[in-house]
């Protein structure tokens, strides 16, 4: 049984440093990539403050996301790749940081209580495999130093993960 620590860092290097310890304990040994994003959204959901959805979207072809495991409320089942902040990741095959999402041009409100978001690419061998999604009520939630430690997340997360 995996045991969740409250996380007492006061600054974000330090929280995210103390996460990713969490993370690696909690996928160590397991493979199953649908398991490890079951149960890093999960993490993620319970240990970040201020987040309405966190999860993940896998393309299962070459032109579209698929939700994948996540916390939160219901969520957009398919996106287009080149479509909304996670389409645009895949397309751009880079992290998208958006302070407000109603200012990002195409963007999908799957939840209309979404205001800002940061998105991650998975990344194996210069493939995107799918995305971290994180989102937030709050406008500007996210930070250079959030979208830091969410990437260190999602490289572990690939690294640990058969596909």
């Amino acid at each position: 049984m995996f045991d969740i620590r409250k996380i007492e860092a006061t600054d974000k290097p330090g929280f995210y440093r103390e996460l990713l310890a969490q993370a690696q304990g909690l996928l160590h040994g397991k493979r199953d990539a649908i398991a490890n994003a079951a149960n890093l959204s999960a993490l993620i959901y319970d240990a970040v403050a201020d987040l309405n959805w966190a999860g993940f979207y896998f393309l299962k072809t070459p032109g579209e996301l698929v939700l994948g495991p996540f916390q939160g409320k219901v969520a957009c089942v398919r996106i287009p790749v080149g479509k909304g902040v996670c389409g645009t990741a895949v397309a751009e095959a880079r992290s998208q940081l958006v302070a407000d999402v109603h200012a990002f041009p195409g963007h999908i409100a799957c939840d209309a209580a979404s205001r800002s978001e940061v998105v991650v690419p998975l990344i194996r061998a210069g493939a995107v495999l799918g995305v971290l999604d994180l989102d937030s009520p709050s406008p500007g939630r996210f930070t250079a130093e959030d979208q830091a430690g969410f990437e260190a997340l999602a490289a572990l997360y690939v690294a640990g993960s058969d596909f």
